[in-house]
């Protein structure tokens, strides 16, 4: 079975505003993230990648075409690798919503938590990790790219580490980070979580 490298998509304004974005459409890379996504691209460009699978939305996509662009890869899209659909809260503040008792429940039992006319944590997780189960199921002993978003890419390493949902917020993945897991059967193994892609990476 594969190695999945799990990539948060690059910086874009709206994180910069501290707005959350959901499915938002026209959401694209700022310079800096731009620059992240070159910078995975010299880095991730080195390794044996089979396939570059991504989340539809801009963001996601304009991060996975410089590593496609150098692979000679096509992007094969995945409307299941979206970002966590928050419903009434797109385009709200975080910090105003921090002021709230439902961004408490976001983030100390967010197993309990529906967004308003949004997903729940765990439709997210369910749909996420589907998805990657697909994917890898493809795929034998390679190497395959996977660019999408925060809290799917930190559900599914819940998910496949056998961590309880409601300890998913400790984990991280900054933009334009590298997650890598190894599938081998029912068997997972976490071989780098949030990584900076100017690291080294050896697989």
């Amino acid at each position: 079975m594969p190695t999945l490298l799990l990539i948060r998509h690059g910086e874009n304004d709206y994180l910069k505003q501290n707005k959350m974005p959901g499915h938002i459409p026209g959401i694209h890379l700022n310079k800096r993230g731009r620059e992240q996504a070159e910078e995975l691209a010299r880095t991730l460009s080195r390794l044996p990648i089979k396939a570059i699978y991504s989340s539809p939305l801009e963001r996601a996509v304009e991060t996975a075409e410089p590593l496609a662009k150098s692979l000679g890869l096509e992007i094969q899209l995945r409307p299941d690798l979206t970002d966590t659909d928050v419903g009434e809260l797109e385009g709200r503040s975080w910090k105003a919503l921090g002021r709230t008792r439902l961004w408490k429940v976001v983030q100390e039992t967010p197993s309990q938590f529906r967004f308003p006319g949004g997903e729940t944590f765990v439709q997210t997780q369910e749909r996420v990790t589907l998805a990657l189960d697909a994917i890898a199921s493809v795929y034998a002993d390679e190497l395959v790219a996977v660019v999408f978003h925060a809290d799917p890419i930190k559900l599914a390493v819940a998910h496949y580490l056998g961590l309880p949902l409601d300890n998913f917020q400790r984990l991280s993945a900054h933009t334009g980070s590298v997650t890598v897991l190894k599938i081998d059967g029912t068997a997972v193994k976490l071989l780098a979580l949030n990584l900076n892609p100017l690291d080294k990476l050896t697989i």
